[in-house]
């Protein structure tokens, strides 16, 4: 089997079609490992690692200092 550069290199001349089945047979094997999905449809999935990880940059966010405004 190729390895992830292998296949990450290729993926550029693949036609807009053959890119569309990659992603279904993506979706396919997410769904057949029963990664925990929060949500599925048409358009893809959103996993609880994507949530993690939208929750980890919001909160990254959230802790930063707000910007300091003189009033004069």
């Amino acid at each position: 089997m190729s390895s992830f550069a292998e296949i990450e290199a290729a993926l550029p001349s693949l036609s807009t079609s053959e890119l569309q089945r990659l992603e279904q047979t993506l979706l396919h094997l997410y769904r057949k490992r029963n990664v925990p999905i929060i949500y599925d449809d048409s358009y893809g999935l959103w996993t609880e690692d994507d949530q993690m990880a939208a929750v980890g940059e919001a909160l990254v966010l959230l802790d930063q200092p707000a910007p300091r405004k003189d009033h004069p």
